[in-house]
């Protein structure tokens, strides 16, 4: 044989194995995997210069019917509709599952899971929302048994129920009867307290893991917090037999204020599951006293280490201090769980496994992720170490690992991403070795997320989606070299639901990239100068919550000062109003407001011109996301 033709023998094989790399990528779970790296370490086709060339763009943007706010999800090679196809799986705010082509978007089928829950029969129509709450956390997906586990949220005899389903993900039928989510734990006093549907929101990506399923429940806008408090419930996967145990994060009998939460919500991020089983996740504020907090009874503004049968917190890590500490945490409603755990794959020469966490206050923290107290006396355990990030971060660390063998965590608080050295040792420290430009953001919360792809250790592309930067609400996908350089951006949707924050995660895989957004998902690939068949998406601010009553009215503005139930505040004209919100906080339809931060009120206005509120919501310090005042 001549060496020329071994040289193309050569040549082909490598390209068929190239092709068999990429046809076996999926993406099955929030984030990835179950320590909720980010990363698919088996791209070889968006290599740095492919994605720098201009045959790389926007290849198609499908027509959705309700906002999305679940990662997407991936199959490759399933048969479904008559062929055999690479899957997306899309859920939406309508309560409705598609199971897309991958390549072009073609609808192979899709399904309704009942009538989402409308605003209006939210608590305070709670305004982080779309105009209706169905499917909001990230499915799961058993690609061995061929099961997709969802948990809709649906209006049924005009009452919210949470069901959990497991669908087949070749028919999109169920595969056991759909359970209606219950639940109920012991408070402090061995009195029982019960899951309550209306004032608990299922926001964080389900989690399978040691043959369950578990999901994470947070409140709707701290609304309720008489009533919410957060939860971890799981379930046997296949039959959908609820475990003996679960995990109510707030056991106190009573509070004296009535104001529970310490609610699991990390900004859609899924709760984390260790290769030995155990599970990570964030707990957020309670009450805003700063007086709530108990390692036994209260486990508000912590990182939790939890068995895998829900029985037991095996270790907790909660900042002190004066500073960032959990009592200022929950007195300025700085969440620790806006951010989800991110658990790391081993080290060279580490002593322990590792975990980082971030969140409000945008300080990240390396923890030791087998003992969260890492040997120290105290409950709230101690950091190996702690890191400004650049800003809040309503997102989830990622992580690789580069070409010189050690691994790095991308950090994306704020508005610009962060690639961290993790250098091996007893106590590896977090060195900065790398920076991305700035990443759009500011009308909505800061920090945004990131997800990585790679060819092994080689061919690093960190790709993340900024949050709308003004009115024209787009989004704007990035795509950095790991040195920071960037390499593309671009518009994949619109985002015009300003007062809920655009948690969108883009997923990179066989030579695509997919972002789900506000009614559509766009499609990103290599192309004939990528000549994408776009359909229009809706940019006019769609009003999200349904009209008040004639004799109410509804303002924001930015908190001047706080005098027990009374409050100023200025508008977007620069006008002084005084609200008297007695009524709203003895209800439970307040979320205590903060000096200097905005928010949203609903209510009466006498003849002196002060606001009698029903209602008293956090908004976003931005005027553009706030709805007109009437």
């Amino acid at each position: 044989m001549s060496l020329t033709n071994l040289k193309k023998i050569s040549i082909f094989c490598v390209v068929l194995m190239s092709v068999a790399t990429v046809q076996a990528a999926n993406v099955t779970t929030h984030h990835y995997d179950n320590m909720r790296t980010g990363w698919n370490q088996s791209e070889t086709v968006l290599t740095p210069n492919a994605v720098r060339s201009a045959s790389f763009g926007l290849l198609a943007s499908v027509p959705l019917d309700e906002q999305v706010d679940a990662q997407p999800l991936l199959v490759t090679g399933q048969k479904i509709a008559g062929g055999q196809h690479d899957v997306v799986y899309v859920a939406t705010e309508n309560d409705t599952l598609y199971a897309l082509d991958a390549a072009s978007g073609a609808i192979l089928l899709q399904t309704s899971l009942g009538t989402p829950v409308p605003i209006s029969a939210l608590p305070g129509q709670c305004g982080n929302n779309s105009a209706s709450v169905g499917i909001n956390g990230t499915p799961v997906i058993d690609s061995a048994a061929g099961i997709l586990y969802v948990i809709a949220y649906t209006y049924t005899n005009k009452r919210p129920i949470y069901y959990l389903h497991a669908l087949k993900i070749d028919t999109l039928t169920d595969s056991v009867p759909a359970v209606v989510i219950s639940a109920s734990a012991k408070l402090a006093n061995n009195t029982t307290y019960k899951f309550n549907p209306a004032a608990n929101r299922q926001r964080a990506g389900l989690l399978l893991a040691n043959g369950n399923v578990y999901a994470g429940f947070a409140s709707f806008c701290d609304i309720n917090a008489n009533l919410s408090r957060g939860w971890v419930l799981g379930w046997q996967a296949g039959s959908l037999t609820p475990l003996a145990a679960n995990e109510l994060t707030d056991k106190s009998a009573l509070d004296q204020d009535r104001f529970y939460l310490s609610s699991v919500w990390m900004s859609g991020s899924g709760i984390a599951a260790s290769a030995s089983g155990d599970l990570y996740f964030v707990t957020g504020n309670s009450d805003p006293s700063g007086n709530a907090y108990s390692s036994t009874n209260n486990i508000s503004e912590s990182v939790v280490q939890m068995s895998s049968d829900l029985s037991s917190v095996k270790s907790i890590f909660t900042p002190v201090g004066a500073n960032y500490g959990h009592v200022v945490l929950d007195q300025e409603d700085l969440d620790f769980a806006s951010g989800g755990v991110l658990l790391l794959p081993p080290q060279n020469g580490a002593a322990s496994n590792l975990a980082a966490a971030v969140g409000k206050v945008g300080i990240m923290y390396l923890l030791n992720a087998d003992s969260l107290r890492n040997g120290s006396a105290s409950a709230t355990g101690s950091a190996l170490q702690a890191q400004n990030i650049g800003g809040g971060c309503w997102c989830v660390s990622s992580y690789y690992t580069a070409d010189d063998g050690f691994g790095r965590i991308v950090s994306s608080g704020g508005g610009q991403a962060i690639v961290w050295k993790v250098t091996g040792g007893a106590t590896p420290p977090l060195t900065r070795v790398a920076s991305s430009s700035a990443v759009q953001g500011g009308v909505q919360d800061p920090g945004f997320f990131t997800t990585v792809s790679s060819n092994g250790s080689k061919s690093v592309v960190i790709w993340a989606v900024g949050r709308p930067a003004d009115s024209t609400n787009d989004l704007r996908l990035y795509a950095f070299a790991e040195h920071g350089n960037q390499l593309f951006s671009g518009v994949p949707g619109t985002w015009p639901n300003l007062g809920g924050n655009a948690n969108v995660v883009p997923v990179v895989a066989n030579g695509k990239v997919y972002v789900a957004s506000y009614k559509a998902l766009a499609i990103y690939g290599l192309g004939a100068g990528a000549a994408a068949t776009n359909t229009s998406v809706r940019r006019d601010g769609e009003t999200l919550s349904s009209l008040s009553p004639a004799n109410e009215h509804e303002i924001s503005g930015i908190v001047q000062a706080v005098d027990g139930s009374t409050l100023t505040l200025v508008n977007r004209a620069g006008d002084l109003i005084t609200v008297d919100g007695s009524s709203a906080f003895a209800n439970f339809q307040a979320a205590p407001p903060a000096v200097g931060h905005a928010a949203l009120v609903r209510g009466t206005i006498d003849e002196t011109g002060m606001v009698h509120a029903t209602t008293l919501l956090r908004a976003k310090d931005s005027a553009l996301t706030w709805p007109p005042d009437r």
